[in-house]
């Protein structure tokens, strides 16, 4: 009897929280990530297209950086896969449905399926992820948790600010907790953006 193959679901998250995974390895090659406890091999995101690399030569190989507000990660294709992203450009919003890889320890994607959206999506993708992500109900973990990153803003004001998604994998709680009292800061004026996702202490 032919043995059934079962797809793994494709989870949706943000950027912020796939690169907030904690890798787990088979040897040296990446088995899938634990995001928040949740076994997770295959990735469905939606994100903005901000670089681009074909080579189409004997060793043909595409990479493309997105970037959805959380945080930035590679797509990489190899082969005749590079296909699957050649039509794409800085700008697009895309979603892609593909596995997680890892490689000198940096955290890509390998896409399945790449399809072209209109950028309301990413709005859409970011309420459904706050929808199902946990809320710091305690108000003294949630005052922790700004103090901590106003600190963290403040030290490196030094390095003329600090990107959010460092900040996500330095702290280790969840993206959407992290983001939450961000934006609080940036309202109270404690904190500014001077670029999307790189963070200055204002006082």
């Amino acid at each position: 009897m032919q043995q059934e193959y079962k797809r793994n679901i494709a989870y949706k998250y943000r950027v912020g929280q796939i690169n907030g995974g904690k890798p787990i390895l088979e040897g040296d090659k990446l088995k899938q990530l634990d995001i928040n406890g949740k076994t997770v091999v295959r990735i469905n995101l939606i994100a903005n297209v901000i670089d681009k690399y074909i080579q189409d030569g004997e060793k043909k190989f595409a990479s493309i950086t997105v970037d959805d507000g959380t945080g930035q990660i590679k797509i990489k294709t190899f082969g005749e896969d590079i296909e699957k992203l050649t039509p794409y450009n800085q700008g697009d919003t895309l979603l892609i449905i593909g596995l997680a890889r890892s490689w000198n320890n940096e955290l890509y994607l390998t896409p399945e399926i790449v399809k072209k959206k209109d950028t309301s999506y990413l709005l859409v993708r970011k309420a459904e992820c706050e929808a199902e992500m946990p809320k710091l109900s305690d108000p003294s973990q949630r005052s922790a948790l700004k103090d901590m990153i106003l600190m963290l803003v403040k030290e490196a004001e030094k390095e003329q600010g600090i990107d959010i998604e460092k900040m996500i994998l330095d702290l280790k709680d969840h993206p959407t907790s992290i983001n939450q009292e961000i934006k609080k800061l940036l309202e109270e004026g404690m904190i500014y953006e001077p670029r999307p996702g790189r963070l200055r202490y204002l006082g």
